[in-house]
């Protein structure tokens, strides 16, 4: 960025969820205006922000003026279409740069980049067939798990194939569609890094914090994590990597699997999420500066900001109809309630989180 944004300015969010809304009421606090584009109407960001767009993504005219509104644009969602992103970039900075979105946005390309800065994965084919799955199951083995290249989150897109499965069904439940088989690696558990980096290269990062799904879904993070320090420092050098290697301006998650036992201890990237993270919400009521404005700041061209952690932290997502429990948490010492303000709690759908602290 060539300069930076003074109080007054206006960030560009493409996106209406909890991400986008969370991100606005960070920037407000730093005078920060935020303008969200986002094509639904029931979009609980437009609650919260000085301005919003009701438009289609692939609405020219709408894009423009949203441009020639805002001084610097980012997302709260990574499968920002390609065009939508280009044009937004021809007018404005767009920030993490667009080139990364569609590296991230397929798996293929995530994990060929991955390989190339020399970053640890499990191992892996390319599914363009049912005559790839069948090689690729001979060549990784079973158990393994056949995962869309795109568009694929909170389990969806993907399927786990075991020793008696058959692998045409497999590949039909995935709706056919071109893919990645991965290895199913012997888990100790799963963590996430949250990392931010400036336009001048400076970056700091978040402690490591320890996750639980049900159902492929993110229930729980913990921090700190129950890794061995080590790990905590090659995390670090993990995120710091992959972030130099994009050239990357913003937060960013970093989904780790940590593999083996004893002295055999090995972190793996399982995913990169260029944008901020569910696993980093903790950063809200524990840390001084949470993931959002640490995101904000970087966009902005302002300095990064502590990411010391104040209290130890659990957060749990509120999924679905578990919104209703607000009022049995209101009262909980040390817990703090983030309500997304959505219209609908459909099963799975996160609704809100809290983290319950204690202090250090």
């Amino acid at each position: 960025m060539s300069q930076t944004l003074s109080p007054g300015a206006t960030i560009g969010i493409l996106g209406g969820g909890q991400l986008g809304r969370m991100l606005a009421l960070s920037a407000a606090p730093l005078g920060l205006n935020c303008h969200v584009y986002c094509p639904d109407e029931t979009s609980p960001a437009f609650d919260v922000c000085s301005q919003f767009t009701c438009a289609s993504y692939e609405d020219a005219d709408a894009l423009d003026m949203f441009a020639a509104s805002v001084d610097v644009v980012t997302y709260e969602f990574e499968n920002v279409p390609d065009a939508t992103a280009a044009q937004l970039s021809a007018q404005v900075e767009v920030y993490p740069d667009p080139s990364i979105l569609s590296i991230t946005q397929d798996r293929v390309t995530e994990k060929q980049f991955l390989e190339k800065i020399g970053v640890d994965i499990a191992p892996w084919a390319k599914v363009d067939s049912l005559e790839d799955l069948r090689a690729s199951v001979e060549k990784i083995g079973r158990p393994a798990i056949l995962k869309t290249r795109r568009f694929g989150y909170d389990g969806k897109g993907q399927t786990t194939i075991g020793p008696d499965d058959d692998l045409q069904e497999a590949y039909e439940a995935i709706g056919a569609a071109p893919a990645v088989l991965e290895a199913m690696v012997s888990l100790e558990c799963e963590v996430s890094l949250i990392g931010a980096r400036t336009h001048s290269g400076a970056f700091k990062a978040f402690d490591v914090a320890e996750n639980l799904h049900e159902n492929h879904i993110l229930k729980t993070s913990t921090v700190p994590a129950d890794i061995p320090p080590s790990l905590q420092v090659e995390a670090f050098e993990m995120g710091r990597k992959i972030a130099d290697a994009f050239d990357y301006v913003g937060v960013l998650g970093v989904e780790l699997f940590v593999t083996g036992t004893g002295g055999d201890v090995q972190l793996l990237v399982n995913e990169i999420a260029p944008r901020v993270h569910n696993s980093g919400h903790w950063t809200q009521d524990a840390c001084t500066v949470s993931q959002f404005e640490q995101h904000i700041r970087a966009i902005a061209g302002w300095p990064l900001g502590d990411t010391a952690r104040h209290s130890d932290v659990v957060m749990t997502n509120l999924l679905g109809d578990e919104i209703e429990t607000w009022a049995d948490l209101a009262p909980e010492p040390a817990t703090s309630i983030h309500i997304y303000g959505k219209a609908e709690a459909r099963p799975g759908r996160k609704m809100g989180h809290v983290n319950v602290l204690s202090r250090l």
